[in-house]
């Protein structure tokens, strides 16, 4: 299970260094990972497991679904299949890099079966503009939590 924030670094040439609390788990799934967002915002990083169950469940619903090809759309534009090296790092996509700006100090999330990365500072202004609510807590107890 991935979780906790550990920040990173990534270098001049858009290479993330996994940090050392997720680097073992990682290579439990394999070398080949699927690095992408939704929104430009951050970058998702998938064992290629996972994101090939989500493909699957994709290649289940309609070509014709609007949402099905806007998520793919979304999705083929800022991702990349990479490769772990041996040293720890995973290239990020230099589209996604720009857009989310991932350049220097990170923020590296668990999010149970996937990475998220994000620019310290976007992160800290998400949280602050978007802290979690009542109604988010009320929703989180409806489901037991």
């Amino acid at each position: 299970m991935l979780r906790g924030n550990h920040p990173a670094t990534v270098d001049a040439k858009g290479r993330l260094k996994i940090p050392a609390a997720f680097l073992g788990e990682l290579r439990a799934f394999g070398e080949k990972f699927y690095v992408t967002s939704e929104r430009g915002d951050c970058a998702m990083i998938y064992p290629l497991h996972v994101w090939d169950e989500i493909e699957a469940k994709l290649k289940n619903v309609s070509r014709h679904s609007r949402a099905k090809k806007k998520y793919l759309d979304v999705t083929n534009y800022f991702g990349q299949l990479v490769e772990l090296d041996s040293q720890g790092r995973l290239l990020l996509p230099a589209v996604l890099r720009g857009a989310a700006e991932l350049t220097g100090e990170v923020a590296v999330l668990g999010n149970q079966d996937q990475l998220t990365v994000w620019n310290n500072t976007r992160f800290q202004d998400r949280l602050n503009t978007n802290p979690l609510t009542q109604e988010d807590e009320k929703e989180l107890g409806d489901l037991g939590i």
